[in-house]
């Protein structure tokens, strides 16, 4: 595929969940709705090869990113501001958490994962999910996440959204984050959802 195709269906996704963020915020979608326009059941494992589930998110506000460790930009660049993202919270981040959800299960394990995140620079808060390719496939269905392999041999790329989804403590979407956002805008936007409780259904006051 192109790289032109490439940035035309990211695009799409981009809108699709922009789109359906501003029908919640105005009240056409209902939670029920809500739920079932972005997110749901998954079964993946984290750092520590652990079993994870949907439940994860429960009573955590999370941010939720899909990316691969040998991302050479959009993963680092977006940790990186979920990292000072996470100190600006101050208190406030023992109620946040980042989910990295990988798009590349054939390289990286949970071996790999954990000491990818283990950058100092990361958020201190995150959990890295990895599993089968069909279950990497369901949950990137679920979130309406575009990925594809890009190239051969075992330098090859991964091309994918680069969006990050605020979920709520309810496990229900909130709001898309896009990407190059600033951890002072991130924080501001994590802060007004925060305010209107757990069934938050935007990201602005």
């Amino acid at each position: 595929m192109s790289r032109t195709v490439w940035v035309i269906l990211a695009i799409l996704a981009v809108a699709f969940a922009v789109i359906t963020g501003l029908a919640v915020k105005r009240g056409l979608l209902g939670p029920q709705s809500q739920t079932a326009a972005i997110g749901g059941p998954f079964h993946l494992v984290d750092q520590t090869g652990a079993p994870r589930d949907a439940d994860l998110l429960k009573k955590k506000w999370s941010a939720v990113f899909f990316g691969f460790t040998y991302c050479p930009e959009a993963c680092p660049t977006t940790l990186l501001a979920l990292g000072q993202t996470e100190k600006l919270l101050g208190p406030k981040a023992d109620d946040f958490q980042t989910v990295f959800i990988s798009v590349d299960p054939e390289r990286d394990t949970p071996k790999v994962l954990a000491n990818y995140l283990s950058n100092s620079a990361f958020p201190h808060r995150t959990l890295g999910l990895t599993g089968t390719s069909q279950q990497v496939a369901d949950v990137a269905h679920a979130y309406h996440v575009f990925y594809q392999k890009a190239g051969t041999g075992p330098d090859y790329q991964i091309n994918h959204s680069t969006i990050t989804y605020l979920m709520s403590p309810s496990g229900d979407f909130v709001c898309v984050i896009p990407y190059g956002e600033t951890p002072d805008a991130m924080a501001g936007q994590i802060r007004s959802a925060m305010k209107q409780g757990p069934h938050a259904q935007s990201c602005h006051a």
